[in-house]
């Protein structure tokens, strides 16, 4: 145990000083206390992210009866005047020449550089000192948050966010301050004043000491630290001077940066990797040094012997004498400081949720229960018992455990959302609220599909409601509720990105100059090597698996191999897996509260002020501190159905420009869940029976379309079982072969009484939903209640004697006991409990099972009733890299596909007059921005070239020349080529190329490039793919071959079986040559298919008269494996070219 008494007030980790510091939080904390320590404080760069990991950790010290103190902190970047900076900043970017070198680069990650921060920085725009800032309570703690929020703010943040005395002093009661290190405030006084001398140094000095006493007063500490540098040691002189005339406090500091002693070669390794493809500072050798001697210094949580043991050796080493009692009270103030000047708490964590919901005169319990009740009357729902003895149940839960503030803010952005997008029917377990239907949270009456609230909000239980909200476009809604709401009440939620293995394990690699192949030959395969054995480990027969880390380290020959010779990289992977690399932001999750910038200290990332701290699966830092998370989150079905909607409302309703209104007149009139007939034969039959699977959501994989087919599905409980069902727990015990089975043969469907039979018969005696269980235990078993059943969930597949296993277990017991008195044999019971452990691994959420299958019916009862206008919203949103294949969809229903016209084509996909055609709209070529796509819709038709080149009402700096050439290549000016022109590379020529003024100028065009006449087929398909992204493809497989390979059960390479695929077909796109390492030259083919994926094929043993031609059909047998993918030893015997 330590003998000198010390805290160390000055520390740093991954959670927020990134690429600059190693570990998290727990880490050090747990070292400091393994290390003699009883405290320590968290100071990372500009920022408070680690936080929540401090308080966390320190909950489960103490549980574990280890008494550790967090401090919260701290190291701001400091300027003396914002003002000032701003003014240099603004001239910067007025000035043309200065504004170039302003970067572009808006985000969280700040990557400290240290040199920069540790001399005299002349360019105002990176200038910045350290600032190290503590919160001594809780005012001193809302006071950092609003500090920190303030300093990223607009007006302070560029490339860093910056305190000025001004802020300080507005924010710095409660807070104790320190001058940092090399790179502090003091320190900037010696970097920017030595030239001129000791005194020119001292009198800057004592200007900030003033300044600095003036804002804390005894509260304002100069900081010591110990190590080999002499700047540090002439500094420390100077700040002992300022002890001397100011009579301010001493402390000193280990300013840590890594967990522990042995962990600083990591640390070197994660810093470079964090300057990887930017410019490298030029003190940072790309070389990790051999030893922690050839850095001058280490930086763990030393204990106060440690700080001793450096003060005397790098004062030795260094030639600096000091006054060992004045040294020795520096590093005991800092336990004087941590336990008699900072309160032992935690930060309030209350629950935030904002007040502007709640009416005037009106409690938030009395405006929801005013809210609900009108929402029933407008359902005409509202004098039928069953649905108001069920609300105020809901409400008497949601009152007793708080949340009715939660509802109402969820009802306010419901609102917002209805008013300019389609929003679903509901996501997961909200969906069995009553509340939420009544407020039109949600669509789906929950008592119609037997839809439970306790699955969704226990009444005994204490965790938050969560309420996943899909809505057509999420970051509309989003900018909307910033926009109206203000920054300070909505926060996107931000995600850390963290080091994955395969990018650690290539660019570690790179420092240890090991060879890229040899590399990648691990890369390529670790993963797939690693699925097999992990998917076995978990009894996963089927289905998508990705392996964790930990499982691709055991199960990869490959990887271990690699690992054993070259253990450096296996210790470095190890220890920086998981390590942060950089902020994003959550794809729906926001925090609504009241002044969100006092209760956080909010960051900004990409120019968005947003949450600090994250909350997700696989890390929860905003609930336990009193934030609740918002879940909107964009579906682009709902996108499409919007599209699907328009489409109908031009054709059929004679609304030219249909609003969203329109849009949302027709839904609720024909599509909303309350009104759409969902037992219609039709649909059943033309779509799911029949196997039309057009953007049909939840139906877009080829093993969910043939169950689906074998089902024969008739009502919405057959699609929720068919989708609950199709997922790799249920597909790998086969539970899907069963439920067919039992389907088709119901007459021998056995039930042990009338509750199992009530309860189970809608999925033919299957449990498949994780609330059959639920109501069955509440229904058999002896006074367990929906609670208790829908606590089943979480405790079934719990073993041994711990606390979930041990309620498990008694309700076991009140379950069986329940069955006997209902005259069932206790083997009954206990085998029907059996049955419960068995599924509950398999179980799924039916009211997140029933509300996705009500999106499903809808996309194909439009699909059925509204074919054409259907595809054309499912051609616009499906992506890219499906657009071709969504095309051949397209023509499978017998459409026709005109390509891009500027007198046709339209910014999304339109429908021809007579609805046989689908016309490529003009947003789809690269390079044409909205502003020229307006002035073509606007002005056309054109019925020469002239009439597009010379219209004196087209504005053409938005229709300029870059927009004519891609106009011209995509082909969507042919239609204007006449017979002047001898092609369409002459076209191009006299009328893009060289672009024309006037009728004289295209006249000598047309003369002058004659001889150009067309573009090549291949410059054409090139041109096609390059602006459209879309392989011709109907351009290079005829339609008689593409049904011939069909026919003949041929697949296609993206398609390939290797139990089942003797040839596969395939379009090369590009030959690569390579030579083998004995020098034998092999090409990689990269082909496609009607997917439009890119598959790379191995050709061995290449000869001198071996050819392929690109863009032509081929099939070929061809071999495969795992680490090479696809490859073939002969050309000659195992290609044929088809056309």
């Amino acid at each position: 145990m330590t003998k000198i008494p010390f805290v160390g007030l000055h520390a740093h980790s991954v959670a927020g000083s990134i690429f600059d510091a190693l570990g998290y939080p727990q880490e050090h904390m747990d070292f400091a206390y393994e290390n003699g320590m009883d405290a320590l404080a968290l100071t990372d760069h500009g920022n408070m992210n680690g936080l929540p990991h401090q308080v966390l950790h320190a909950k489960k010290m103490k549980e574990a009866g280890k008494e550790f103190k967090p401090i919260f902190g701290v190291e701001a970047y400091f300027l003396p005047s914002i003002e000032d900076w701003k003014q240099d900043y603004e001239d910067a970017k007025a000035d043309k020449k200065r504004s170039k070198t302003l970067s572009k680069d808006v985000t969280a990650t700040t990557v400290e550089d240290e040199d920069a921060s540790k001399k005299a920085v002349r360019n105002i725009l990176n200038r910045r000192r350290h600032l190290i800032l503590l919160a001594q309570n809780q005012e001193g703690l809302n006071n950092l948050f609003s500090l920190i929020s303030e300093s990223f703010g607009p007006g302070n943040y560029y490339r860093y966010p910056r305190v000025d005395y001004r802020l300080l002093k507005k924010y710095s009661d409660g807070v104790i301050a320190a001058s940092a290190c090399l790179g502090g405030v003091y320190a900037g006084n010696y970097w920017e004043n030595r030239e001129n001398g000791d005194e020119a140094v001292l009198n800057a000095m004592r200007e900030t000491t003033k300044q600095m006493v003036d804002i804390f007063g005894d509260r304002w500490y100069g900081e010591l630290q110990w190590n080999n540098v002499p700047e540090q040691h002439i500094l420390n002189k100077f700040i002992i001077k300022m002890h001397e005339e100011f009579d301010i406090g001493l402390i000193s500091t280990s300013d840590s940066h890594y967990p522990n002693p042995t962990a600083w070669k990591d640390r070197e390794l994660y810093k470079r990797l964090g300057w990887l493809g930017k410019s490298k500072p030029a003190y940072e050798s790309s070389e990790i040094p051999d030893g922690v001697e050839e850095i001058g210094y280490e930086l763990y949580p030393r204990n106060g012997n440690q700080m001793w043991d450096a003060y005397k050796k790098y004062s030795a080493e260094c030639g600096v004498e000091y006054d060992d009692d004045l040294v020795l009270k520096s590093i005991t103030n800092t336990h004087y400081i941590a336990h008699n000047r900072i309160a032992n708490f935690l930060p309030d964590n209350s629950v935030q949720l904002p007040d502007f919901v709640i009416p005037a005169g009106e409690t938030a319990d009395s405006a929801l229960e005013k809210f609900c009740i009108e929402g029933l009357r407008l359902k005409g729902l509202h004098t039928n018992t069953e649905y108001t003895e069920r609300l105020r149940m809901e409400l008497t839960v949601i009152s007793d455990r708080g949340f009715s503030k939660y509802f109402l803010t969820m009802n306010e952005i419901s609102k917002k959302a209805n008013e300019v997008m389609l929003t679903g029917p509901g996501r997961g377990s909200a969906a069995g609220s009553l509340v939420a239907y009544a407020l039109d949270i949600t669509q789906v009456d929950p008592l119609k599909y037997g839809l439970q609230f306790s699955r969704f909000l226990r009444a005994d239980a204490t965790d938050y409601p969560d309420i996943d909200y899909d809505v057509a476009d999420s970051m509309e809604l989003k900018e909307m509720l910033i926009s109206e709401w203000g920054e300070d009440k909505v926060a996107p939620i931000s995600n850390w990105n963290t080091l994955q293995l395969k990018s650690l394990i290539k660019d570690i690699s790179k420092f240890y100059g090991i060879e890229f192949r040899e590399v990648n030959e691990v890369t390529s395969v670790m993963m797939t090597e690693a699925i097999g054995p992990a998917k076995k480990k978990h009894g996963i027969k089927t289905g998508v698996y990705t392996p964790t880390f930990e499982e691709v380290m055991e199960f990869s020959s490959t990887l271990q191999s690699f690992l054993q010779r070259y253990p450096e990289v296996k210790t470095h992977v190890e220890t920086l897996y998981g390590q942060v690399r950089s902020c994003s932001r959550h794809a729906g999750g926001v925090v609504i509260g009241e002044n969100l910038n006092q209760r956080m200290p909010l960051i900004n990332s990409g120019g968005v002020r947003q949450t600090p701290w994250s909350e997700g699966q696989n890390v929860r830092h905003l609930e336990p501190m009193g934030f609740i998370k918002f879940d909107v989150l964009g579906l682009s079905t709902l996108k499409m159905i919007e599209g699907a909607i328009r489409h109908i409302l031009v054709r059929h309703h004679n609304i030219p420009e249909p609003t969203f209104e329109d849009i949302q007149a027709f839904y609720n009139k024909n599509l909303h869940p309350d009104v759409i007939d969902f037992d219609d034969k039709e649909v059943y039959k033309n779509i799911f029976h029949a196997g039309k699977w057009a953007g049909v959501f939840q139906f877009t994989e080829t093993g969910a379309q043939r169950f689906c087919q074998q089902v024969k599905p008739n009502n919405l409980i057959d699609l929720a079982a068919i989708t609950s069902i199709y997922r790799p727990g249920p597909l790998g015990a086969d539970v899907h072969l069963d439920f067919v089975e039992a389907r088709e043969n119901p007459q021998r469907l056995k039930f042990i009484n009338q509750e199992h039979e009530d309860v189970t018969s809608e999925t033919f005696g299957f449990l498949i939903f994780q609330e059959q269980i639920a109501l069955l235990a509440h229904k058999l078993g002896e006074d367990i209640s929906l609670d208790e059943g829908n606590m089943l969930r979480k405790v079934l597949t719990k073993k041994g004697t711990g606390k979930e296993a041990k309620v498990k277990n008694k309700l076991r017991a009140k379950f069986v006991k329940g069955c006997v008195n209902k005259g069932l044999r206790k083997t009954t019971g206990e085998r029907l409990w059996d049955t419960f452990e068995y599924f509950s691994g398999y179980g799924f959420n039916k009211s997140h099972a029933v509300s996705y299958c009500i999106i499903s019916y809808q996309c194909a009862w439009l699909l059925n009733y509204y074919q054409v206008e259907w595809l054309a919203a499912f051609l616009d949103k499906e992506p890219e890299s499906r657009k071709e294949k969504a095309i051949n969809v397209a023509k499978s229903f017998g459409l026709g596909i005109k390509g891009l016209d500027v007198n046709s084509s339209g910014r999304v996909w339109e429908i021809s007059k007579d609805g046989s055609m689908l016309i490529q709209p003009l947003s789809s070529i690269k390079g044409l921005g909205d502003a020229a796509i307006d002035q073509i819709v606007k002005h056309r038709p054109f019925n020469q070239v002239e009439d597009f080149l010379f219209n004196d009402e087209i504005i053409y700096s938005k229709l300029n020349k870059k927009a004519l050439d891609v106009l011209c290549r995509s082909g969507a000016m042919t239609a204007l080529e006449d017979k002047r022109f001898t092609g369409g590379k002459h076209f191009w020529s006299a009328v893009c190329v060289d672009r024309p003024r006037k009728q004289k100028n295209l006249d000598e065009n047309i003369e002058a490039y004659k001889p150009e006449g067309d573009f090549s087929d291949e410059e054409k398909i090139s041109y096609q793919v390059e602006l459209t992204g879309v392989f011709p493809f109907n351009r290079v497989m005829k339609e008689d071959l593409y049904k011939q390979l069909n026919d003949n059960h041929i697949p296609a390479i993206a398609n390939y079986d290797p139990q089942l695929c003797q040839a596969v077909w395939f379009i090369p796109r590009n030959v690569i040559s390579k030579k083998t390492k004995n020098g034998k030259p092999y090409w990689i083919l990269e082909v496609i298919d009607d997917t439009n994926s890119l598959t790379k094929i191995r050709c061995w043993g290449i000869q001198e008269y071996d050819r392929i031609y690109v863009n032509r059909p081929y099939m070929a047998k061809l071999d495969y494996n795992d680490k090479w993918g696809f490859s073939t030893r002969s050309l000659r015997r195992n290609f044929r070219i088809l056309a």
